[in-house]
């Protein structure tokens, strides 16, 4: 039976990252892809433009309808732009009983602004975070949940065990921003666990964040511990990015049914 991945984040019209990188890496991976969309963005490969928030009663629409027929086998967690939106969804994700919640905190931009409020934040943390089986922050969102600065490997496995502290849930810490590797870093509550990955010289990288997070889920869905499940998605982003696919006029996405039509690029 073809298991279904439930995404809830923002819609990027560019196709890149949120929801659209999301199905389609669902897609790619096997499974059945839902979403409900929290915000709308005006974006492409040169920036974010605008941003409509969708209104928390319709996400609470969008989730009861979903989870009332077709209930997934996992949820991703990207864009939460608002308090109200972070309640909503923390809501009825413990309304009806949602498992293998893989949150991708969307706290912090690439050029290394807040993209939340602090109230909003502090709501994150409080109500959504820890309904999550794993959490994916970058190394910029990491230091925002831990409250510490980042500068080496030591200071990575101390900001993975204060999150888990405060949150309850298993912690990847992803590499994309260290200067040298590419490595991630996991603690799950019992062990630290670092994934070596050499950096590729790939600029474009739009969206993958989002594309890891939703083919951990998708592991997850299929019933693998969440070690396999990020060992299967850093392997399929890996050679998402080793094709080197190159569309747009700023830093472009991946190309994420590579495996499908690498043949053609």
């Amino acid at each position: 039976m073809v298991k279904s991945v439930l995404t809830v984040a923002g819609s990027d019209s560019s196709g890149g990252a949120g929801i659209q990188a999301d199905i389609k890496t669902i897609t790619c991976m096997g499974k059945y892809a839902m979403s409900v969309v929290t915000s709308l963005t005006a974006q492409n490969t040169l920036g974010v433009f605008a941003v409509e928030d969708a209104a928390p009663e319709f996400v609470k629409k969008q989730l009861d309808c979903v989870f009332d027929d077709i209930f997934p086998d996992s949820v991703k967690i990207g864009m939460v732009s608002n308090r109200e939106i972070i309640t909503s969804v923390a809501d009825k994700l413990c309304q009806w009983h949602a498992r293998n919640i893989v949150a991708d905190p969307v706290m912090v931009s690439t050029s290394g602004c807040p993209l939340l409020d602090s109230d909003a934040a502090r709501t994150l943390i409080k109500d959504l975070l820890p309904l999550a089986d794993l959490i994916t922050p970058n190394i910029p969102e990491a230091e925002v949940l831990s409250g510490i600065k980042i500068a080496c490997e030591s200071d990575i496995k101390k900001a993975a065990e204060i999150i888990f502290k405060k949150c309850s849930a298993a912690v990847l810490i992803k590499g994309g921003h260290n200067k040298y590797n590419a490595d991630d870093h996991l603690f799950d509550g019992n062990g630290h666990f670092v994934f070596k990955s050499e950096r590729i010289d790939n600029k474009n990288t739009h969206g993958t964040g989002c594309t890891l997070s939703s083919a951990i889920a998708c592991g997850l869905a299929d019933g693998s511990g969440v070690y396999d499940s990020v060992l299967a998605a850093k392997e399929y982003v890996k050679g998402a990015l080793e094709v080197k696919f190159d569309i747009g006029k700023g830093n472009g996405p991946l190309l994420h049914n590579y495996k499908f039509i690498q043949a053609e690029i």
